[in-house]
C-alpha cells in the first residue's frame, strides 16, 4: 500500500473495476429495435423489413416475420434460434430459397410462407425441416412441385397449396409421407386440368377426407364424377363441405364451358362403373395355402412394369419382399407362399407404362379362413331342418302312443255290463270265480280278495271306509268286518289279502 493513500477508496476502486469486467463479459439479450420480444415470442410484424434482423434472442419458440418486404433467406439464418417451432414469413416477396435456408432448424412443426411470390416447390426446400407437421403455401405462383418435395417430411399433416398455378401434381409423392400422417391437402383454386383417379384410387382413404380439388377447370369425366359421389356418399368433408365448388369443363374449346358436376349429375346418369368401379374379385384361401393372383391384361409391350398395392396400403414390386414370402413375377401375377390371416383385404394392381402413366388392372379381395373341422358335413339348414322333423316326431309319439298307466281303464268294457272305473275310489275288488269253473276251484269258491282304500273323510276322528255292492249281499254272512281302530286301519293298508 501506498504511504498516504487511504485503504477505503483503494478498495473501492477495485470493486467497480471487477464489476465494470462482469458485464462486459455478460452474453448480449438485446431485443432488435423493429421487434417486440417477450418470454419465447419475437415479433417483427409490418415493420417494412428488407432483410432479417441479425441480433436474434436464442429463447424465441415463435418469430413473426410477416407482412414485410423480406426478398431471400441466407443460409443458416436460424442457427441463433435453436428452439424455434413456429416461423410466419407470409406476405413478404421471396421468390426462391437458398439449399441451407431453414437448416439448424430440426424443432420446426409451422412454417407459413403464404402469399409469398415462389415459382416452385423444389426437393431441397424443406427437406431438413424433419418436424415439420403444418406447410401453407398458398397464394404463391407456385407452378410445379417436386416429386421427392416431401418424401422426407414424414410427420407432415397438413399442406396447403391453394390459389396457386398448378396444372399438375404428383400425387405419388405424398404416398411416403407414412401413408397415416397426412390429413389435409388442399389444391383447390388452381389450373388442374385432369385428376388421375388411378393414382388417387393407390392412396389410403383417409386422404380423400382432406383432398380439396375444387375450382379447378378439370376435365370432366366419368371416373372422376364416380369417384367424387362415393366421397360424397362417406361423407367426406372434401366433397360435403364445397359441394358446389366442384366444376368440371365440358369441352377444351371453350373456356368457359364449366359446369356443376355434383350439383347436376342428372348429365352424368349414363356413367357406367369403369374399371375403377369395378367390384373386387373374392378370392378364399385357407391358412397356410399358397396362392397365386393373376390379372388379365390386354395392354400393349410398353408396359414394362407392374405393381400391387396391399391392404396396408403398401407398395409390392418386383421381385418381392426381402425373405420371398410375397413375390411379384414380371407378368404382374403376385404369389403369397403362405397365406395368414394378416394377409386378407383388397390388393390393387397396378401397370406402370411410364413414370407418369399409372393404370388399374384388377383388384382382388383376399379372405383368408381356417380349415373346418373333420366330419362337419351338413350345412347349416340341413341340420336345423333334421332337428324341427325330430322333434316333430317326438311330440307325436308323446301324443299318441303313451302307454296307459290304468290297464282294467285300458281294456273295452263289455256290451251290457256297466261302465268300470278305474280310479282310486274303486277300493274293492271281487275276486269270486264264476260258476262254469272246475271242481278244481270249488274249495276256494268262498275266498275273496279285499283291497281297501280310505275316504278322505273324518267323523269324530275315525275313518270311514266304503265296501262294493259285492259284500253287501246277504248271502255273504262272513263278511269281514273292519273296525276304526288302529289295528284294523292298519290290516286294511296291507298289502297281504284278505281271506274269509
Amino acid at each position: 500500500m501506498a504511504p498516504g493513500v487511504p485503504a477505503e477508496p483503494l478498495w473501492l476502486l477495485l470493486l467497480l473495476q471487477l464489476c465494470a469486467h462482469g458485464r462486459a463479459s455478460l452474453p448480449a439479450r438485446s431485443c432488435p429495435a423493429a421487434c417486440i420480444c417477450t418470454s419465447d415470442l419475437l415479433s417483427c410484424s409490418r415493420q417494412t423489413l428488407q432483410r432479417v434482423p441479425r441480433a436474434l434472442p436464442p429463447t424465441a419458440t415463435t418469430l413473426d416475420l410477416s407482412h414485410n418486404a423480406l426478398t431471400q433467406l441466407h443460409d443458416r439464418w436460424l442457427a441463433a434460434l435453436p428452439h424455434l417451432e413456429a416461423l410466419h414469413m407470409s406476405h413478404n416477396q421471396i421468390r426462391d430459397l437458398s439449399p441451407r435456408a431453414f437448416h439448424n432448424a430440426s424443432y420446426l412443426r409451422h412454417l407459413d410462407m403464404s402469399s409469398n411470390h415462389l415459382h416452385a416447390v423444389e426437393t431441397h426446400y424443406f427437406e431438413a425441416l424433419v418436424s415439420l407437421e403444418e406447410l401453407l403455401l398458398y397464394n404463391n405462383r407456385i407452378a410445379r412441385v417436386d416429386e421427392n418435395a416431401f418424401a422426407k417430411l414424414s410427420g407432415l399433416r397438413k399442406v396447403y397449396l391453394s390459389w396457386n398455378n398448378l396444372t399438375t401434381f404428383p400425387f405419388r409423392s405424398v404416398q411416403g409421407l407414412g401413408n397415416y400422417s397426412l390429413r389435409t391437402l388442399d389444391l383447390s383454386s388452381n389450373s388442374l386440368s385432369s385428376i388421375p383417379v388411378e393414382e388417387l384410387a393407390a392412396l389410403p382413404e383417409n386422404i380423400g377426407n382432406g383432398l380439396y380439388l375444387h375450382n379447378n377447370p378439370v376435365r370432366c369425366s366419368c371416373p372422376l364424377y364416380l369417384m367424387l359421389q362415393r366421397w360424397k356418399q362417406r361423407g367426406f368433408s372434401s366433397v360435403k363441405d364445397f359441394f358446389e365448388e366442384h366444376t368440371c369443363k365440358v369441352s377444351d374449346t371453350v373456356p368457359r364451358s364449366l359446369i356443376k358436376f355434383l350439383k347436376y349429375s342428372h348429365m352424368f346418369e349414363n356413367c357406367s362403373a369403369g374399371p375403377e368401379d369395378v367390384r373386387p374379385v373374392p378370392f378364399p384361401v385357407t391358412v397356410g395355402q399358397a396362392l397365386l393372383l393373376t390379372c388379365n391384361t390386354s395392354l400393349p409391350d410398353v408396359v414394362t412394369t407392374y405393381m400391387w398395392i396391399s391392404p396396408h396400403h403398401e407398395p409390392i414390386k418386383h421381385p418381392g419382399n426381402s425373405n420371398r414370402s410375397v413375390e411379384v413375377y414380371r407378368n404382374g401375377s403376385l404369389k403369397i407362399a403362405a397365406a395368414k390371416p394378416w394377409h386378407s383385404g383388397v390388393y390393387v394392381c397396378l401397370a406402370i407404362s411410364s413414370p407418369h402413366n399409372f393404370s388399374r388392372m384388377c383388384e382382388v379381395n383376399v379372405t383368408v379362413h381356417y380349415p373346418k373341422p373333420d366330419g362337419e358335413t351338413f350345412s347349416t339348414g340341413l341340420t336345423t331342418l333334421l332337428g324341427c322333423i325330430v322333434s316333430l316326431l317326438l311330440v307325436l309319439i308323446y301324443l299318441y302312443l303313451t302307454p296307459c298307466r290304468c290297464l282294467p281303464c285300458c281294456k273295452k268294457p263289455a256290451p251290457l255290463s256297466p261302465p268300470q272305473e278305474c280310479s282310486a275310489q274303486s277300493s274293492i275288488l271281487s275276486t269270486t270265480p264264476p260258476a262254469t269253473d272246475g271242481t278244481s276251484r270249488k274249495a276256494s269258491a268262498n275266498k275273496h280278495v279285499v283291497f281297501l282304500e280310505p275316504i278322505r273323510e273324518a267323523q269324530n276322528g275315525k275313518v270311514r271306509l266304503a265296501l262294493g255292492e259285492d259284500f253287501s249281499d246277504p248271502k255273504h254272512p262272513k263278511v269281514l268286518q273292519l273296525k276304526s281302530d288302529s289295528e284294523s286301519i292298519s290290516s286294511v293298508f296291507s298289502d297281504t289279502p284278505i281271506v274269509s
